[in-house]
């Protein structure tokens, strides 16, 4: 009898276990996956030391030099605070520069340094391991399908967004 019960036992750990609910809900789903990129690009970009924020905002300002705090927000879809901050510590680091509007003197304007670019440069080799890394589950031909419907689901519903991105 015993090893009877310990043979079901050991049937019943390794059958699957049903999922949650939450499994049906694509907010959860959405914010799980977040938590598996945020941990492939730290793992990949990790002797950079820049967060996936601070490298968005990288590229944005390496094709758009120049550009202001909200024009930072709208591409990124973080607000004016939040690219305040996050351009104040990558000036820190000597990685952005920041100069007042001629136009406009409230304006600040963002600048990559020398040293900027070639961070964003030097980067994107991991930063594409962590992308190819978090899409590698997928069949090759679905994952231009996947990214399709994404930004789908984003420009469909910008107008919810804390920020709201250019479009």
């Amino acid at each position: 009898m015993a090893k009877q019960t310990n043979r079901m036992a050991l049937v019943a750990a390794e059958a699957p276990q049903p999922r949650l609910p939450l499994w049906s809900r694509p907010g959860y789903l959405v914010r799980r996956l977040h938590q598996i990129h945020s941990a492939l690009f730290a793992e990949e970009c990790r002797g950079f030391a820049i967060t996936p924020v601070q490298y968005g905002l990288m590229t944005a300002l390496l094709h758009y030099p120049g550009s202001d705090q909200v024009t930072l927000g709208a591409e990124l879809g973080i607000d004016r605070t939040n690219v305040a901050d996050v351009l104040k510590r990558l000036a820190e680091r000597g990685l952005v520069r920041r100069a007042r509007g001629k136009g406009d003197r409230r304006m600040m304007l963002a600048f990559l340094t020398a040293e900027g670019e070639a961070l964003v440069r030097d980067m994107r080799g991991a930063m594409q391991r962590a992308q190819e890394r978090l899409l590698a589950p997928l069949p090759p031909a679905e994952r231009e399908r996947f990214m399709a419907m994404l930004v789908q689901l984003i420009d469909g519903n910008n107008q919810y967004g804390r920020s709201l991105l250019r479009e």
